[in-house]
């Protein structure tokens, strides 16, 4: 292999890479758009996987809830003598025959269910696993706003964190140009002193900023029970609003159409139906076909048939039938609430999105190139004599807190429009 420096030794040269400032073996994984990241989460959350499995286990159920009765098998040997008190007094020397006058019987039973009993439980079952599917489904919509809303707090954090570092640069650049006036005789020493002391601030944003940055990366780690390091570790996307917002009443609908909890509410109504048939089924009588075969001493076949049915005098399911109609009656309420609850949650949901919208308007169209026409004015007169140095600061601080406030707002409307994917039911704002 060709070296690269030939002049050094190799030792030297593993040195250089060692020492070199800045250098790291670790390399910097490529960011995550929110594509990757939601396929990464329904891959890798182990509370989605699990409650997947549920809905496994309720599958499994369909098998066990179709299952015929088992046939019952039985043998029977009767009138037996094993002690010797029976003898046949007519075959002389003979006085112990423990099996001369034995009776042997053979039967098999089975149990014949009317009424659809098979049918329903099958088909209860499986509406149970509709119910599971749905409520899986709304698990992975609460699972996603929270990884939505981790995500929105990662893109900010890195907003803010360059906002910082672009401020901190720029301040940098106005304490070379004060002590450029300071050698010419424009400012006073304490002037310098005053524009030097207030770096601190911008420092202490970065840092803030930085942990701001880990914490949220934390919590998406967390989410998509990933290992991989923090510093190795980073997502991209548009941090930015869109104007394009649809009326109220298109929303109200698709939640209507997509809400998985609404849809497991009006299913659960639909088993309760079934459950309550069932149990008016299990309240007929199922009758027990038998068949038996035996043989009389000393060789004499015969063939028996049985049929037993139970007598429903008593106990005809009276409790079953009146619980599972108590229950369609519990279920009809409960999917009630939660219709009104979709509406809740989409309206309140709509009214915030809006409400940053209203803010995010003159933002973007007036506040943050004012802010920008200010300090940069202010700056070129602070900067030949014009403006005094509260000037300057104060237009500084103005442009640090309009852009701030705008990349607040940014992250307020996002988490508002996760917020109104989540009552809608699926992503309608990207």
């Amino acid at each position: 292999m060709k070296r690269i420096f030939p002049f050094l030794p190799i030792s030297a040269i593993g040195a250089l890479f060692v020492l070199a400032p800045g250098f790291s073996f670790a390399q910097q994984s490529p960011a995550l758009t929110w594509d990757q990241v939601k396929a990464k989460f329904e891959a890798a959350n182990p509370a989605l996987r699990a409650d997947a499995l549920g809905v496994d286990e309720m599958k499994a159920a369909e098998i066990t809830a179709f299952m015929r009765p088992n046939p019952t098998a039985s043998f029977t040997m009767d009138q037996l003598y094993p002690f010797g008190s029976h003898y046949d007094p007519n075959v002389p020397g003979v006085r112990n025959r423990p099996l001369s006058n034995a009776l042997t019987t053979g039967s098999v039973s089975y149990l014949y269910e009317r009424e659809h009993k098979r049918d329903l439980r099958l088909q209860s079952a499986k509406e149970g696993t509709q119910i599971a599917q749905s409520e899986h489904q709304d698990l992975e919509r609460n699972l996603l706003f929270n990884l939505r809303a981790a995500f929105v707090d990662t893109l900010q954090a890195k907003a803010v964190l360059d906002l910082a570092r672009a401020d901190l640069e720029y301040y940098d650049k106005i304490i070379a140009i004060s002590r450029d006036r300071l050698r010419a005789g424009d400012i006073a020493q304490i002037d310098l002193d005053r524009i030097e002391l207030l770096r601190v601030q911008y420092e202490v944003e970065i840092q803030t900023a930085i942990v701001n940055l880990r914490t949220a990366k934390i919590q998406l780690l967390q989410l998509l029970n990933e290992r991989t390091p923090v510093e190795q570790f980073d997502v991209a996307g548009p941090f930015d609003f869109s104007d394009d917002l649809k009326p109220l009443e298109d929303f109200r609908q698709i939640a209507l159409d997509e809400r998985p909890d609404l849809r497991a509410a009006l299913e659960s109504i639909q088993q309760a139906q079934t459950n309550r048939k069932l149990a008016q089924a299990n309240g007929s009588a199922d009758p027990t076909f038998a068949v038996d075969s035996g043989a009389n001493p000393p060789l004499d076949p015969y063939v028996g048939f049985n049929i037993s049915i139970p007598v429903r005098i008593f106990d005809r399911n009276q409790g079953e039938k009146q619980r599972t109609q108590i229950d369609i009656s519990r279920n009809q309420q409960l999917s009630a609430a939660v219709r009104a609850e979709v509406f809740s949650d989409v309206d309140s949901a709509y009214a915030e999105v809006e409400s940053n919208l209203a803010l995010l308007r003159p933002y973007k169209a007036q506040y943050k190139a004012q802010a920008l026409r200010v300090r940069d004015t202010v700056t070129y007169s602070y900067e030949h004599g014009g403006a005094s140095l509260m000037d300057f600061l104060n237009a500084q601080s103005d442009y640090r807190a309009v852009q701030l406030a705008y990349l607040q707002l940014i992250g307020s409307y996002l988490t508002a429009a996760g917020q109104l994917n989540l009552a809608v039911g699926r992503e309608v704002i990207q």
